[in-house]
């Protein structure tokens, strides 16, 4: 599983460790973690990093590090294509508001003619009860 990670290195046993920040969950979608888990760093990438570096960890699922590398233009590519356009968070939060109104405007109308069916289905009622009144009253006229 793919996690954006920094590289913290312990000053008094010179020690590199990986600071999770994030994990993939979906080609487009990434979850921040809340307690950040911090994993050691292999042996043969310690000196690879400095401290404080933003990196992309590649970790197997019993959390091995099987690959990591620089996030210096995923990052740029994410403000390139996510923070320089129309698209921000104003934007996304008017636009999910938007939503919840447009979702809000389909309940009710969906409400409304589910009220309608209900009184078609009524006066259908009405209509067949009413028409087996005029047979039953053209029997008897007829038997009269």
């Amino acid at each position: 599983m793919l996690h954006f990670a920094q590289v913290q290195k312990e000053a008094t046993t010179g020690e590199t460790k990986l600071r999770l920040l994030a994990h993939q969950e979906s080609e487009y979608t990434w979850a921040f973690i809340e307690e950040a888990e911090v994993i050691p760093i292999p042996a043969a990438e310690n000196d690879s990093w400095s401290n404080g570096s933003l990196v992309l960890v590649e970790l197997s699922p019993t959390r091995q590090v099987l690959s990591i590398k620089d996030a210096t233009n995923w990052v740029l590519d994410l403000v390139k294509n996510y923070l320089t356009s129309e698209i921000n968070l104003d934007f996304l939060q008017q636009e999910k508001v938007r939503v919840e109104e447009g979702l809000q405007t389909l309940t009710l109308e969906k409400l409304d003619l589910s009220r309608r069916l209900l009184e078609v289905e009524a006066r259908r009622e009405e209509i067949q009860e009413l028409e087996a009144k005029l047979q039953q009253q053209m029997k008897d006229l007829d038997g009269n």
